[in-house]
């Protein structure tokens, strides 16, 4: 089966730098992105939704603006082509608003699900920063 690369955008109302701490780090990203995020001593993030584990490294971070987890591989496939998400920060110039993208490249092939799936992950966020 092959991979699909979903991108969503939602506005956030807040500043980069109150954001920011909430997607790059295990204890920001536990209270609202998944069940449990640890980290380990060889600085591989374990993520737990639902009593499920999978584990992921932070493969690129640009300070207040992006980060990019790429999955562990599960599969033989998974090590040539791995599932990764990555959370942007955007700012819209003109009405100085902040929009949070994301960009899921995994498995799952219906948008329509995964639309919903990001828009409860976000609404959490939202609820956790009052934004």
């Amino acid at each position: 089966m092959g991979k699909n690369k979903f991108i969503t955008e939602f506005e956030i109302n807040a500043s980069q730098k109150i954001l920011f701490p909430y997607l790059s780090t295990a204890s920001g990203l536990a209270q609202w992105f998944a069940d449990d995020v640890n980290i380990n001593e060889d600085k591989v993030y374990s993520f737990l939704w639902d009593g499920d584990q999978h584990l992921a490294k932070k493969v690129a971070q640009k300070a207040n603006v992006s980060v990019k987890f790429e999955f562990l591989p599960e599969t033989e496939e998974d090590e040539d082509d791995p599932n990764y998400i990555e959370l942007k920060l955007n700012v819209n110039e003109l009405t100085q608003s902040v929009f949070i993208q994301i960009t899921d490249y995994s498995d799952l092939d219906d948008e329509e699900e995964q639309e919903d799936l990001w828009e409860n992950i976000v609404y959490s966020l939202k609820q956790l920063i009052g934004g």
